[in-house]
């Protein structure tokens, strides 16, 4: 069973409707921005979870396909929107679409949870139309790797700082999705540095076009450490959002 089966019922709580906080206020509203969508355009969202992005994307007229690797996911996607078209199917291996079928496709929050993920690049590739475009959205690699990075405050200096204990090592890590709960129940996470997932896109015949770093939007309460957190939210970005285009021969 894919390991966000074991843990879609609790994904979708925290998820729901509209998605986190974060996709409300941060990466909805960037990555429509970057995508730009026509409406009549078609789309397909990799690994849509129960279909937060893809129901946006309805909204604005996009003729969306979303495909997940966990049933449990789909099936949550087709009960919040049956009209929208939902598929069990694998990031790495797009056999049903041919290719040149879509004019963008969008992975957003999943391709650091591929392994291998280059596969998945190059399938996403295969199946955009020319002139096509990518948009990859994920927890930005430099300064959010999961138990290699958190936050430290100086004391001496008042500031809050990011603390990276470990970047250039690729490194599979595990994820307790409910550690106050059920702390068995685990996903996988990878990190990699930017150098593997550039030459991922220059191995599929990708470039970069834009490249964007989004900071949180929240705020801290009032307190002593209130300016220098704030300060650290403005200037450490949480996500890091990437246009792909296919590169011209001409």
């Amino acid at each position: 069973m894919n390991s966000w089966d074991n843990v879609a019922k609790w994904y979708d709580k925290l998820v729901g409707e509209h998605g986190s906080d974060y996709h409300s206020n941060v990466i909805i509203p960037g990555a429509l921005k970057l995508i730009s969508p026509k409406r009549g355009e078609q789309a397909l969202d990799v690994a849509c979870g129960q279909g937060v992005f893809c129901r946006r994307l309805d909204e604005l007229g996009v003729r969306v396909t979303g495909i997940d690797a966990s049933p449990e996911l789909i099936n949550q996607a087709k009960q919040r929107s049956p009209k929208i078209h939902y598929l069990v199917s694998d990031a790495k291996n797009l056999h049903r679409f041919q290719d040149n079928t879509f004019d963008f496709v969008t992975c957003i929050m999943a391709i650091m949870n591929f392994d291998p993920f280059e596969p998945a690049i190059k399938e996403m590739a295969r199946v955009i139309k020319a002139p096509g475009r990518i948009l990859l959205v994920m927890n930005h690699p430099c300064f959010r790797i999961p138990r290699q990075s958190g936050w430290g405050f100086d004391e001496q200096r008042k500031l809050q700082y990011r603390r990276v204990d470990n970047y250039m090592t690729a490194l599979k890590i595990p994820i307790q999705m409910q550690p106050g709960y059920d702390p068995k129940k685990l996903t996988w996470t990878y990190h990699r540095p930017l150098t593997e997932y550039f030459q991922a896109f220059q191995n599929s015949g990708l470039a970069v076009s834009r490249l964007e770093e989004w900071t949180s939007h929240r705020t801290s309460a009032p307190g002593a450490k209130k300016r220098a957190e704030d300060r650290s939210r403005n200037e450490i970005p949480l996500f890091l959002a990437l246009l792909l285009e296919p590169v011209r021969s001409d």
